[in-house]
């Protein structure tokens, strides 16, 4: 039973980091531009290590919310080789960021949900107690 239940769980976990790569992305550029080399370092910071992506979902990521008008990017010159691309939200982007956290993020900490959330985890600290 632990062998499929951990099957699950990389199964849902795998769906969800996938999922959630584009609030990822649109957090840290809220925060300030960035080149798209060092995003998934700050991505992996930012997500205290729960989110990586690999070069080609970045850059598929990016590519797709430039052509949508939620970031920018711009060329800097770079002393050390070709010009750089730095990325930036726009507003559009920012107010797309806020309404999913709103609808998506926020439901997390009503004191319902936040509720239910606390007595799972004390329900499974007894249960792992009494194991």
């Amino acid at each position: 039973m632990a062998n499929e239940i951990n099957d699950l769980l990389e199964t849902w976990e795998g769906t969800y980091k996938k999922g959630l790569l584009s609030f990822w992305i649109l957090l840290l550029l809220d925060r300030r531009p960035t080149y798209a080399f060092e995003m998934n370092a700050h991505i992996r910071e930012l997500s205290q290590g729960s989110i990586s992506a690999d070069d080609n979902s970045l850059y598929r990521a990016l590519n797709r919310f430039e052509q949508l008008g939620l970031i920018d990017s711009q060329r800097q010159p770079s002393e050390v080789g070709p010009a750089r691309r730095v990325y930036s939200l726009t507003e559009a982007g920012r107010e797309l960021l806020i309404q999913f956290t709103r609808r998506n993020l926020l439901v997390f900490q009503s004191p319902p949900v936040a509720q239910a959330i606390q007595t799972l985890f004390e329900n499974g600290h007894i249960h792992e107690e009494k194991a």
